[in-house]
Formats: structure tokens, sequence, C-alpha cells
């Protein structure tokens, strides 16, 4: 059973899925500030890698979105980037602009445009791609394979358990659930 907690300074009060665990608050403070530290110098590492091959982070992502469905509307564009749809528009619009990304009408449905990698687009995505893993690969080269293996799983976790707070339907702005 959920109980609330009222944080100074915020309303309304935060639920507080196990109140029984008097630490759980405080590990929270400590993963939000662990977090911020990491993702705000990764957008900034990311930023650096990205302009080495003129795109944009949001682009760098657009392309990661495209090339991992094969195509993909505006709508599941703006859902996947967790943006409004107009938002979506303008990073495709760039994307095309720079003849990485192409605009293709659905072979069943005419009415339907698609988002698909050109292959400057692909060579670009993969060469991005080739250079993360790179850098992961001498990140994690000092710890032991089962470290490696509990980073990814536990990262992934808390990915997915993010995600599943946010409704990025319709391709609207996203809402925190």
């Amino acid at each position: 059973m959920a109980t609330t907690l009222k944080v100074p300074g915020q309303s309304p009060a935060l639920p507080i899925m196990n109140a029984a665990d008097p630490t759980l608050l405080g590990d929270a403070r400590h993963l939000s500030e662990a977090l911020g530290e990491l993702i705000r110098v990764v957008q900034f590492r990311d930023r650096d890698r990205a302009c080495c091959y003129d795109v944009s982070v949001s682009q760098c992502y657009a392309l990661k979105g495209v090339a991992d469905a094969g195509a993909l509307t505006i709508n599941e564009l703006a859902a996947y980037l967790y943006l409004d749809k107009s938002t979506a528009s303008r990073i495709a619009n760039g994307l095309v602009d720079k003849e990485l990304v192409a605009r293709v009408r659905d072979a069943e449905d005419g009415r339907v445009v698609q988002l698909v990698l050109t292959s400057e687009g692909r060579d670009v995505y993969s060469k991005i791609e080739a250079a993360l893993a790179t850098e992961y690969a001498e990140l994690l080269s000092d710890f032991a394979p089962e470290i490696r293996n509990a980073f990814t799983q536990l990262i992934g976790r808390l990915g997915r358990s993010f995600a599943s707070r946010v409704d990025a339907s319709g391709g609207s702005c996203c809402v925190i659930k």
C-alpha cells in the first residue's frame, strides 16, 4: 500500500511505495543526484560526439529510432523521442535536409508517410554507434564481466521503469503518469 510523503517546497504529496523502509527517501535523493550528474555528463559528451557527424544529439537519437524501427511516422518518432509532434517534425526536417532520412509513402496506405534512413543516414548512424561502442568498451575495460552485465541489467531496468511512467502516445507532449 502506498503512503504519501509531503516534501517541503513541492506539491502535491509524493507517494512512497515502501514507507517501512526508512532509507528509501535518502536512497532516492542519492539516485537523483547520481543520475543528474551522469545525464549531464553524457548529454554534453553526446553533443560533442554527434557534432563530429554534423547532427545534433536530438537528430542522433532520431537516427537511432528510425534505424531500430526500420521506418517511423512523425507521431511514432515523437513518441520515441518523448517530444511533441511539431518538435519531432523539425528534427526530421533537419535530417531530411541533410539527406540522412527520406520520407516515403507507406506501401499499404499511401496517406501515411514514413521516415526511413538513406544509405548516407545508415553510414552516419553506423559510425556514431561504432564510436560509442568503442568509447563504452574503454570505459568498461576495468570492470569484470559480471559487473558489466550487472550495469547493463540495472540501467536497462531503470530505463524501463522511467519509460513506464511516461505516456508518449499520440505524438503529443509526454505526460508523467
